[in-house]
């Protein structure tokens, strides 16, 4: 099969187009022919070798955490997808982003969501939907989001919202009319965001989520003022000092069905900037990186 690999660690300019083994489903999972992939902050920091130390991966790896594709191959156990189903998950921790993919966790494509939005959903929305699990029912609450416009910042927003949450979100200004259309009530990141929030939320803030590669955890606990009402879904040393809780994707097809169901109702859709061919993986990573939004690798 065609796939993206890289052989060593390193740039963007490491990854390659070339031929590699067909995986195939094993049991409680599926396969499926890629139709189109994202680019993840986690597959720019593998692929870097960042984690190497701790993570190694088995090289040539393949990067990529989430798909969307069509199913070809389904295995033992699995009871709700059938060959030829439209669907969206999460495959290992690297190894989507060729012309087969198996995935362990995964729901069907709603029909308002164009491919690439599908790719756009699946590592996203299962993050946002863990990282506000343990917020508790927000129906009536305020959340305040930082980096709400990004991808999953953006998907976390989409689910407080349809819970019956205010949400205040940070972002650039550039990005405060998106965040509008959310329905979100925007604000900038950085100093002095404690006022900005106590302005546009006189009533409090009840929790905080930090999805934003940024400094400002101490920030949203002051604010917040519970570390019980405070997760981030970025900062492990943070979290660690603290006492807040790290939320971590997991596979698990309950948070990418929930994500779906939303999707039907009109409720949420997946952000994407860029939509780029696999034979251009290596600009894919380079505008990953740069922190130019949404990417998403597709396929011809």
């Amino acid at each position: 099969m065609r796939a993206v690999r890289f052989h060593s660690y390193g740039s963007p300019d490491v990854l390659v187009v070339e031929e590699a083994p067909e995986p195939h489903a094993g049991e409680g999972s599926v396969r499926i022919t890629v139709r189109a992939t994202s680019v993840n902050p986690i597959d720019v920091i593998l692929r870097a070798g960042h984690l190497a130390q701790n993570f190694p991966l088995p090289l040539p790896a393949i990067p990529g955490r989430d798909a969307v594709g069509v199913v070809d191959e389904v295995r033992p156990g699995v009871t709700d997808a059938q060959v030829g189903d439209v669907v969206f998950g999460l495959g290992g921790v690297s190894d989507t982003t060729a012309e087969f993919a198996v995935l362990s966790a995964w729901s069907t494509v709603p029909e308002g969501w164009s491919t690439a939005q599908a790719a756009a959903a699946g590592l996203a929305s299962a993050t946002a939907a863990a990282g506000l699990e343990p917020l508790g029912d927000l129906n009536g609450r305020t959340l305040l989001i930082e980096g709400a416009s990004g991808a999953v910042g953006s998907a976390a927003a989409a689910f407080a919202l349809a819970a019956g949450a205010t949400v205040v979100g940070t972002g650039r200004e550039s990005s405060h009319p998106y965040l509008e259309s959310l329905g979100v009530v925007p604000t900038t990141y950085g100093h002095g965001l404690a006022g900005r929030v106590a302005v546009l939320a006189p009533g409090g803030v009840h929790a905080a989520l930090h999805a934003a590669p940024s400094d400002s955890l101490p920030d949203l606990l002051d604010i917040v003022g519970d570390r019980s009402r405070v997760v981030t879904v970025i900062d492990d040393d943070g979290a660690a000092r603290l006492r807040v809780a790290k939320v971590n994707a997991r596979n698990d097809s309950a948070l990418l069905q929930y994500a779906a169901a939303l999707g039907r109702r009109g409720l949420y859709t997946p952000r994407v900037d860029h939509e780029i061919p696999l034979v251009d993986a290596v600009e894919a990573h380079r505008l990953a990186e740069s922190g130019s939004g949404k990417v998403v690798i597709t396929q011809p």
